[in-house]
């Protein structure tokens, strides 16, 4: 999965992080990128698959789906335009600090 410019995905290798850990840096990371940017977070915790679309739905960003054929678990996320803010520090919670 490319971003919207058929730019390569930016890779997030969460190794066996917890969600709560994954969540921080990976809104920490997606805050810095263009609309329509994709990431392939790489995730072994097995709430992913169910964090990771509430996330989505929270913050507005585009939850793609398991990445297909990778030796480890991997997402698809898509920056959108239209992200609403989380707390940097706790980025399961809406509003911006």
């Amino acid at each position: 999965m490319t971003g919207t410019d058929g730019e390569e995905p930016i890779v997030l290798d969460g190794g066996d992080q917890r969600c709560v850990l994954l969540l921080i840096r990976l809104s920490r990371l997606m805050a810095d990128l263009r609309t329509g940017s994709v990431v392939h977070l790489i995730a072994t915790d097995p709430a992913a698959p169910i964090d990771l679309p509430a996330w989505c739905h929270l913050t507005g960003h585009h939850y793609l789906g398991q990445v297909p054929g990778r030796d480890r678990p991997t997402y698809a996320l898509q920056v959108s335009g239209q992200a609403r803010p989380v707390d940097p520090d706790a980025p399961w919670h809406a509003g911006g600090r």
